[in-house]
């Protein structure tokens, strides 16, 4: 078969012999394999990503100096089962994975690692308990979005995301237009976006957000009002003053009525506020210009180490929150929210190319090429495609 392999940041279209599913595996043919933003990193970076994932004790990550199969967002039609497998999803049937292969040496990260290449190959293996079915004839297109999608969702439930609240979304690549995507599936009324690039926040529009926001010209955190924010320090201090005189005029000790405000839950409102650059500098930058109390949902991936002021998240009282991946349940209720129709990611995708367009692929996502900015690009296997101009799915 053929597959692309990174090999000292070099990309190459090579032949391989077809993989052979181990117990509990599964082969696939693939339809399509999405381009994440994890894999441009690791084309350069991947030694510094497993130099820190060694210090959380996984060290199955791979090597710059060794041959890796890039490709985590994956569609594609079974072709084989494994022993072990009970093999209920029968041969010819397209389906998604989790990115998880388990082998006698433990778990690994698909695409990452050497001893499990991904899916910009012809074929790939997936872990049977991980792959589900694709349900009510969805495209291979979408399906393949599974994936980037669940990372969507799950940091929209831990963003704990209320239909009323503001949600503000810090960059608009992939990561941020699917968050966009996944507020508006959770019928959060006001969401903003903020980028640099035109392109993108037209693409964050096409994804539903409804202010959109140029941070040279504007401040994302002022871009709708909601009662109860509070901007600044003097209107903090301002507002614990008047409630104390407010209470205290009550026919009750203040002090009861103001434990009967705690329990109710009544705080000042505050926006969640999604990062989704992932850059050196963005976190300190938004708990400078947040409101108070705001939440911080950080789904960008920086690598390096950052710097971040503490004594004005403090000051602030900001919630950082960090997040990673999702759970199978989340995995699993992405792809029906995609086949039922509740989120429509197809305006993410403005590409789609073969194996031998994958180099100019990555040149095009990571703006080496001056080319108009793309979003998600797939790759088709099987296709004989270059990349053309940046354009909706068909």
């Amino acid at each position: 078969m053929r597959a692309v392999v990174c090999t000292d940041a070099v990309l190459e279209v090579v032949e391989q012999p077809d993989p052979t599913p181990g117990r509990g595996q599964v082969r696939l043919e693939v339809s399509r394999c999405g381009i994440c933003g994890s894999d441009l990193h690791a084309r350069h970076g991947i030694d510094e990503w497993a130099d820190m994932t060694a210090r959380v004790g996984y060290h199955r990550f791979g090597r710059s100096h060794e041959p890796l199969v890039f490709g985590h967002e994956l569609c594609g039609t079974v072709a084989g089962h494994g022993p072990g497998c009970d093999a209920k999803v029968p041969e010819g049937t397209p389906v998604v994975a989790l990115p998880l292969l388990r082998s006698p040496e433990g778990v690994d990260t698909l695409g990452l690692s050497v001893h499990a290449p991904g899916a910009y190959a012809e074929q790939v293996l997936v872990q049977e308990s991980l792959m589900l079915p694709v349900p009510n004839g969805l495209p291979v297109d979408v399906a393949a979005l599974t994936e980037p999608m669940a990372v969507a969702w799950h940091a929209v439930r831990r963003g704990d995301v209320g239909k009323r609240d503001v949600a503000i979304v810090i960059g608009c690549g992939p990561v941020g237009l699917g968050v966009i995507l996944m507020l508006k599936a959770q019928g959060v009324r006001s969401v903003v976006a903020s980028d640099y690039s035109a392109d993108r926040r037209a693409l964050a529009t096409a994804c539903g957000a409804d202010v959109v926001v140029d941070p040279a010209a504007a401040s994302p955190y002022t871009a709708v009002r909601r009662k109860g924010h509070v901007d600044d320090v003097p209107s903090l201090l301002e507002l614990a003053v008047s409630t104390r005189e407010k209470l205290g005029r009550l026919p009750v000790g203040w002090w009861h009525a103001w434990r009967l405000i705690d329990r109710l839950g009544i705080e000042p409102a505050r926006p969640v506020i999604f990062e989704c650059v992932g850059m050196p500098g963005v976190i300190d930058s938004i708990i400078d210009g947040a409101p108070l109390f705001s939440r911080v949902v950080v789904v960008g991936v920086c690598v390096g180490k950052d710097t971040i002021t503490p004594a004005m998240a403090i000051n602030k009282e900001i919630d950082l929150r960090f997040v990673i991946g999702y759970s199978p349940l989340e995995f699993r209720d992405t792809l029906h929210m995609l086949a039922d129709g509740k989120v429509d990611p197809r305006p993410l995708i403005t590409g789609t190319v073969g194996l031998d367009g994958v180099d100019a692929a990555f040149a095009a996502l990571g703006g080496k090429d001056g080319s108009i900015v793309h979003a998600k690009i797939l790759i088709d296997p099987r296709s004989t495609q270059g990349l053309g101009a940046p354009g909706p799915a068909a």
